[in-house]
C-alpha cells in the first residue's frame, strides 16, 4: 500500500504539472499567460486574454488535475487521511510545474478540484465564500486566499482527516499571492472586471 501511496504522490504531482492555461492559450492562439497580464497561467488571467471559452477550459483542465488522482487514490482503496495529501501534490504539481519551468499558477482552480473530489460540502462552503468575498470585493486573489483559510479553519471541526492538506495548501496559496497581496494594500490590485492586460 506504501508504494501505491507513494507513485500516486508523484502522478498527482506529474498530473498538477500539466499547465491548462498555457496549453489552452497555445491552441486558441492566444499570448503565454506567463508573459502577460498578471503573468499567472490560471483561468482569471486566461479570462482577462481569451474570454469565458478559454477561462472554463482552463479551470476545468485545472480541476481535474486534482480530481482524477484522487479517484484513483479511491479505487485503490487508499486511506481517506492520505487523500488530501494526493490532491496537495496535485496543487503542489500546478504551483511548480516540471514540464514549464516551475512557473505555475496560484492552485485555485485546483484547489477546488480536490475538494470536488474529497468532499463536496467543503467545496461548497468554499465556493459560497469565494463568491460573496469576490463579489462585494471584485478581487479574485483575496477571495481565493479568504476562502482557502475559510476552509481549513472549517475543515478543523469537520473532518479532522483533510485540515493538515487544507491548510497546508492555504499557506501555499497565500505565499503564491504575496505579491497580490502587496498589491491590496497598496491599492493597486486589478479587479475580476479589470480586462486590460498590464503588469503588477
Amino acid at each position: 500500500m506504501e508504494w501505491q501511496l507513494a507513485g500516486l504522490w508523484v502522478f498527482a504531482y506529474l498530473m498538477g504539472s500539466i499547465s491548462s492555461a498555457v496549453i489552452v492559450c497555445r491552441i486558441m492562439g492566444l499570448p503565454d499567460p506567463r508573459d502577460f497580464g498578471s503573468h499567472n497561467p490560471g483561468a482569471t488571467n486566461v479570462l482577462r486574454l481569451g474570454g469565458k471559452k478559454a477561462a472554463i477550459f482552463t479551470l476545468i483542465g485545472d480541476m481535474l488535475k486534482a480530481i482524477i488522482p484522487i479517484l484513483i487514490g479511491y479505487a485503490l482503496d487508499l486511506h481517506t487521511r492520505n487523500l488530501g495529501w494526493v490532491g496537495f501534490m496535485a496543487f503542489i504539481g500546478h504551483l511548480y510545474p516540471i514540464y514549464f519551468r516551475f512557473r505555475g499558477g496560484k492552485g485555485m482552480a485546483t484547489y477546488f478540484g480536490a475538494l470536488v473530489a474529497l468532499s463536496p460540502l467543503l467545496l461548497a462552503y468554499c465556493i459560497v465564500t469565494w463568491l460573496i468575498t469576490a463579489f462585494f470585493t471584485r478581487y479574485a486573489s483575496l477571495a481565493s486566499i479568504l476562502s482557502s483559510f475559510a476552509v481549513a479553519a472549517f475543515g478543523f471541526y469537520l473532518d479532522h482527516r483533510y485540515f493538515f492538506p487544507l491548510f497546508a495548501m492555504f499557506l501555499f496559496m497565500t505565499a503564491r499571492h504575496h505579491r497580490n497581496i502587496r498589491n491590496l494594500w497598496n491599492g493597486t490590485e486589478r479587479k475580476i472586471t479589470d480586462k486590460k492586460p498590464h503588469d503588477s
